[in-house]
């Protein structure tokens, strides 16, 4: 009989979610719907000290956003509640004690102070610290004594000698030398599970089949795997996707906002752009397509794909990326995602239809609307230097001639449409004998004050009105009429 492969997204709610997070839950949600498994959401809060009021909140939000359903989950529910570990806290000791029993794990009573000198002796000598396993060697009747009334943690108890093999999907046959595994603490003096022992427990227990997660996890998989032969258990498939780091190797820094999902939301990128640029930091297709949505990722992934070697996240081909399925959008969505940020600039006072439908082309992510239609609401400060434009044989002097006749004849136009406001002004262009264009750029300068607007002087004079194109160009005449 197959088995039902099964994923987990396990992240510890303190904090943001960036992109190393939702690379994660992306692969492992794609791992599983490969083969028509289940892809479960696990809250991994035994780490109280650095616990994020919100932070699983935010983790709902951020995997509704793109859509990266799981099938079970603390919201959902599923056969192996409860799916916060903090709510499971009882499920881990019973475990630990097992290995006691059997020989794998121990108690251990030093205090802070003591691993403290200890760290501290080890950093003097410039060696490695290791737990020095002190309370190893207690007697059963020590330890009877001082379960009584002094904190304890459990340590696991690693093999002296040998060595760990294991194949890792990605990364191929791995092998670690055992005297170089410190014996890890499974349960805190707290109560509470370590991270590592928890997740053990847990990915048994839910019958989790490929652990997805990130290479630097790599070094502490020996600890799992020596867990699971403790316990006898099936040990799960290991996947190691590749770290994420910045142009020029730079790791990623939380300190720095590097990465962090709603930054890059509110800046103004698309949620379909940030998952099939993701979905490509450390996997490829095998061809040169690089556009997905999550249905034909579904499809079209294999861990096979996944690379060793770092990916770098550039924003600048993630704006290209962005970019792109703006330009895919039908008129109508994206002037949905864009009327909300064109009314908060400019009210209801134009058509914010025609305005959606200039921008398209030049925007990239959607924060650029903003910054693109500001001079809608008044024409900024500009220098009569903008005038001059080699290739359309303009500069302030051409202007001032032209932007009087324009004006006078748009203030002739009875009906104030864009193909006739073009028209009138192709006929002044033909009756002056002038190209288009050297009519059209003063025109685009006076109604915008900027050199690189959305749309042409016709589109932008549509959008304006008659009143207010009167004007602006009127305001032009008469900044030129001082020099001129």
């Amino acid at each position: 009989m197959i088995k039902e492969i099964r994923t987990r997204f396990a992240p510890s709610p303190t904090g943001v979610m960036h992109i190393g997070n939702l690379r994660s839950a992306l692969y492992e949600y794609l791992v599983a719907k490969k083969e028509n498994g289940k892809f479960v959401l696990r809250i991994e809060d035994t780490d109280q000290e650095r616990f994020v009021d919100g932070a699983t909140e935010i983790i709902y939000k951020t995997l509704s956003m793109f859509n990266i359903i799981h099938d079970e989950g603390p919201d959902v529910g599923g056969p192996y509640a409860p799916y916060v570990q903090s709510e499971r806290k009882d499920t881990y000791l019973p475990y630990a004690e097992k290995l006691v029993k059997s020989g794998h794990a121990y108690y251990c009573f030093c205090t802070k102070e003591r691993l403290d000198h200890k760290r501290h002796e080890a950093e003097t000598n410039k060696e490695q610290y290791k737990y020095d396993r002190h309370c190893l060697s207690l007697s059963e009747e020590d330890i009877k004594m001082k379960l009584k009334d002094q904190p304890y943690v459990i340590r696991q108890k690693m093999p002296e000698s040998g060595q760990l093999i294991y194949e890792d999907s990605v990364f191929g046959k791995l092998t670690f030398e055992n005297d170089t595994l410190e014996d890890q603490v499974l349960i805190k003096s707290d109560g509470f599970p370590t991270y590592n022992f928890a997740n053990v427990i847990d990915d048994h227990l839910m019958n989790i089949t490929h652990v997805v997660r990130g290479s630097e996890y790599l070094s502490s998989t020996p600890k799992y795997i020596h867990l699971y032969h403790a316990f006898g258990w099936e040990v799960p498939v290991f996947v190691h996707l590749p770290l994420i780091v910045k142009e020029g190797g730079k790791k990623m820094s939380k300190r720095e906002n590097d990465g962090v999902i709603s930054i890059l939301i509110d800046n103004g990128y698309l949620p379909e752009a940030i998952l099939n640029y993701i979905a490509l930091l450390g996997w490829s297709h095998g061809d040169s397509e690089e556009f997905f949505t999550l249905k034909e990722l579904e499809k079209e992934f294999d861990i096979k794909g996944i690379s060793k070697s770092p990916s770098i996240f550039d924003e600048a081909k993630l704006k290209w990326m962005n970019s792109e399925y703006i330009r895919k959008m039908t008129e109508e969505q994206f002037y949905e995602i864009a009327k909300p940020r064109i009314e908060n600039i400019l009210g209801n006072s134009l058509d914010s239809k025609k305005i959606a439908v200039i921008l398209q082309k030049r925007t990239e992510v959607l924060t650029d609307i903003e910054s693109n239609i500001d001079f809608f609401k008044a024409v900024p400060e500009y220098d009569i230097s903008l005038y001059t434009h080699v290739k359309m044989k303009c500069d302030a002097s051409v202007a001032s001639q032209i932007l009087p006749k324009v004006r006078d004849e748009l203030q002739n136009l009875e009906v104030w449409e864009h193909d006739a406001i073009y028209q009138t002004m192709a006929d002044l262009a033909k009756a002056i004998n002038e190209k288009n264009g050297k009519v059209m750029w003063p025109v685009r300068v006076a109604l915008t004050g900027k050199e690189i607007t959305p749309g042409g002087a016709i589109d932008i004079a549509d959008i304006l009105g008659k009143n207010e194109t009167i004007s602006r160009l009127e305001n032009a005449i008469l900044k030129l009429d001082k020099l001129y």
